[in-house]
Formats: C-alpha cells, structure tokens, sequence
C-alpha cells in the first residue's frame, strides 16, 4: 500500500461530494459537499475544481480517486462521459498529482440507505449524500489497492498532445 492521503470525488450535476483518507490511506472521511460551479470567462471567482485542487495541495495529495457512474452492465451512459470529462480537467488542472477512475456503482443508493439508517432525515441527505457517496468510492479504491497491490481504477490521461521532437516523436 503506497502511503498518502487521496481525495475521492463523487461528482454529480448540482453537487461534488469530497472525501479525505488518513495518510496511510487506510480510511476514508467525508470532508465537504461543494456546489457545481464553472469559471467564468474573466477567470474570477473560483470553481469547484479549483477548490479541490487547492485541498489536493495543501493535504498533500498522492492521488484523486473520481467515481465512475457505470450502469448494472457495466455500461457507461452521458453520466459516465461527464464523470470522464470532469477528471480529465481536474487531471490537466492538478498536475503532478494523478487522478484515476474507480467504478461507482450503487454508491449514491448504498450512502442513501447508510443516512437512512442511521437516521438522518431526507433534507438533511441532500446536504451529505454526495459526501457521504465520495467517501464510498475513496474506500472502495483504497481496499481495491491494499487487496491488489496495485493503483485502484483506471489512470485519467492528459488528453493534449505533447509537441514533436526534432526527430519527428511525440
């Protein structure tokens, strides 16, 4: 198990859950629910791929786990593409620190039911539901490389190509 604290990404349309692991990358805990924001054309203000970013520095992050939204099939739909979509710009945005997709299924439905049974009521969900489901997929990737020996989920590539050499390589 590499040592370091990841961040995991529940990303959805309205709302990001964010959770932390200890150093050791033993547990995860949930840190914070933030509202989905865009930048500006200007630049001001800050979006919520900025603040994970700015959390992803000052924990020191080895890596940022982003869930994977596959259908029981396994399957990937429109929520999948924007799920691939936001980690390839947090990727781009978070360099050196590596990003990885870690397939997600059910885990909205199994932190619903986990709120619900220890009996947080149905506002007070919408409000954790999304940390609650990043601390669900950081778990899921942290046990997947403690059983494995291996990186969780799949590695997120920057996209841009790199510029030719003078013998004609990328």
């Amino acid at each position: 198990m590499r040592p370091g604290v990841r961040l995991g990404v529940d990303v959805g349309t309205v709302r990001v859950g964010v959770a932390v692991s200890d150093p050791s990358g033993v547990l995860a805990s949930p840190h914070a629910t933030l509202t989905r924001t865009w930048p500006t054309d200007d630049g001001a203000g800050e979006d919520d791929i900025s603040t994970i970013v700015s959390l992803a520095q000052e924990r020191e992050a080895l890596e940022v786990v982003v869930g994977l939204p596959r259908s029981l099939s396994g399957g990937e739909g429109p929520a999948a593409e924007a799920a691939r979509k936001y980690a390839a710009e947090l990727a781009r945005r978070v360099t050196p620190v590596g990003v990885r997709l870690v397939d997600e299924r059910l885990t909205s439905v199994d932190a619903h039911r986990a709120l619900r049974q220890s009996g947080v009521d149905g506002r007070r969900q919408r409000a954790v539901v999304d940390q609650a489901a990043a601390v669900l997929i950081l778990q899921a990737g942290l046990d997947e490389e403690r059983s494995t020996g291996r990186p969780p989920g799949e590695p997120v590539r920057d996209k841009r190509r790199r510029p030719k050499t003078k013998d004609g390589q990328r």
